[in-house]
């Protein structure tokens, strides 16, 4: 059995992982998403996949207290998107 991660660098480094291959793997539904306020729709599976790989990397009590997961979706899908044309921003 794998070790579960117990320290904050190290969740973060995971949830930005996971983002980031969401992101990777899904150029096209995250511009159509963007262009359409639909981002979190088109992705919605892919998400809950990445969210459950996630919590089930980490100790439950780092999962329960940090948002790391919800950052890195913005830092990582969302704001590297910034110049693609969208009326949400």
């Amino acid at each position: 059995m794998a070790t579960l991660i117990d320290t904050p660098e190290a969740a973060n480094r995971r949830a930005r992982f996971i983002a980031s291959d969401i992101a990777a793997y899904n150029t096209a539904k995250i511009k159509e998403g963007i262009e359409n306020d639909t981002l979190f729709t088109l992705l919605a599976e892919e998400i809950e996949e990445g969210r459950a790989n996630y919590e089930a990397s980490l100790k439950p009590e780092y999962y329960a207290a940090t948002h790391f997961f919800e950052r890195a979706l913005v830092d990582v899908i969302l704001k590297r998107q910034e110049r693609t044309p969208s009326k949400i921003w």
